[in-house]
């Protein structure tokens, strides 16, 4: 699979992500649902904690793609709900970490959201995955 870079300008380069990516070559491509902090059993973890969560819900999502044989430097696309963007936003760091050392800066929605479908949850990261 190859990727290549779409940036026609380049602000968003320094919030660590592209505006498009043309894929090419791809043979398998994985659909993930949105990952949350939650534990295997489905239960809320880190309530009222953004940071905590954004970290869980990473650690879910990496989880997902590993059981595909995937990881991180597959996603394509990122879409991420938060019930408060400028906290969520402060916080991305997290996937800096994550993400940097993977080489990706798959393209990324932001949506703010008044409330996520189980109670407490502050932060929701889908992912569409290509290799």
């Amino acid at each position: 699979m190859q990727r290549t870079a779409i940036n026609p300008w380049d602000w968003s380069l320094k919030l660590g992500f592209n505006q498009a990516e043309l894929i090419e070559g791809a043979t398998r491509q994985l659909i993930c649902a949105g990952q949350t902090a939650v534990d295997a059993e489905g239960t809320p973890q880190h309530l009222g904690d953004m940071r905590a969560q954004i970290d869980l819900a990473l650690d879910n999502l990496e989880a997902v793609l590993a059981a595909a044989d995937m990881d991180l430097s597959n996603v394509v696309r990122l879409q991420v709900f938060a019930t408060d963007v400028d906290e969520a936003v402060k916080n991305f760091d997290i996937l800096g970490m994550r993400f940097g050392p993977k080489q990706s800066s798959p393209p990324m929605t932001v949506l703010g959201v008044t409330s996520l479908a189980i109670p407490g949850l502050l932060f929701e990261i889908e992912a569409t995955a290509a290799s």
